[in-house]
């Protein structure tokens, strides 16, 4: 259930992380490249914090923090599961960012995803996030010809996906 890298540990949630988390389901700077939800309390982002919590343990989704030297710094989650296929995102607090630690997660995560069986492990991000994209082509991940887009904060955003594929 815990993945070791060169600098990270990527595992379950532990109840001391909890406001850490909410940093991280409360940062501006994340919401602009990461959809999450609008909390108008802190007690609605700690309910999500125990929600998360409790699914970080569970077989039926994959929800795991992202570690370094014990802090936790991002997170990596389900979007989609289905026949052989599952959707991720990450983040990775802004102070940490552009140091290599989306890439080393996510390369890690990619090969915990085949050996747990799926044979195809699929993100998206918004067009213009071009550090993202980056992290995915890092990690082997190839654009598809699937675009979408969707309505965030108020604003139309298209968004582009990849996928790497097990052989």
């Amino acid at each position: 259930m815990v993945i070791q890298t060169q600098r990270l540990v990527i595992g379950p949630y532990t109840d001391s992380d909890r406001d850490s988390m909410i940093e991280l389901l409360t940062n501006e700077q994340i919401r602009e490249t990461f959809m999450l939800p609008d909390f108008n309390t802190i007690e609605e982002a700690t309910d999500m914090f125990r929600k998360l919590k409790y699914l970080s343990y569970s077989d039926q989704h994959y929800e795991r923090g992202i570690y370094r030297a014990g802090e936790l710094i991002g997170f990596v989650n389900d979007v989609d599961i289905g026949d052989g296929y599952i959707e991720i995102g990450y983040v990775i607090h802004p102070i940490y960012q552009g140091m290599g630690y989306a890439s080393e997660a996510l390369s890690a995560v990619i090969g915990d995803l085949f050996r747990k069986g799926y044979r195809e492990v699929r993100a998206a991000a918004f067009a213009g996030n071009t550090p993202s994209r980056r992290v995915m082509e890092k990690c082997g991940m190839c654009l598809t010809e699937k675009e979408s887009s969707i309505i965030y904060c108020g604003q139309q955003q298209p968004c582009v996906h990849y996928a790497i594929v097990r052989y």
